[in-house]
């Protein structure tokens, strides 16, 4: 089970930092992901960290999001800076490659310019 938090309203160039707190074996023993889904775009996937911490982001949020963990509070976290409007989305946290059925509500982040 993630519970992801953190999201909200923000205009351009600001921060938000978004929390997925799990629970289970599942995600405290494998690769995590924060993923966001747009309106009418599919789920992708923008940052990824490794159960040994290496960590990995699409081209269009290098240098702005840092994705980090911490397995003694069971969360993942998403530092989002300089933020964009293409950035609005809905973001959401499973282990990577997801697994269905492991998904959470997610946590809506909008933009504005």
């Amino acid at each position: 089970q993630v519970v992801e938090s953190g999201g909200g309203l923000v205009q351009a160039g600001g921060s938000l930092r978004l929390s997925c707190a799990y629970s289970g074996s599942l995600f405290r023993f494998n690769a995590m992901g924060w993923f966001r889904q747009a309106p009418g775009k599919q789920r992708e996937l923008v940052a990824r960290i490794a159960l040994a911490g290496a960590t990995n982001y699409v081209g269009s949020v290098k240098g702005r999001f840092t994705i980090s963990r911490d397995n003694a509070k069971n969360t993942v976290y998403l530092q989002m800076n300089s933020l964009k409007p293409e950035d609005t989305a809905v973001y959401y946290c499973n282990v990577d490659p997801p697994q269905y059925g492991y998904w959470g509500q997610g946590t809506q982040v909008t933009v504005s310019s």
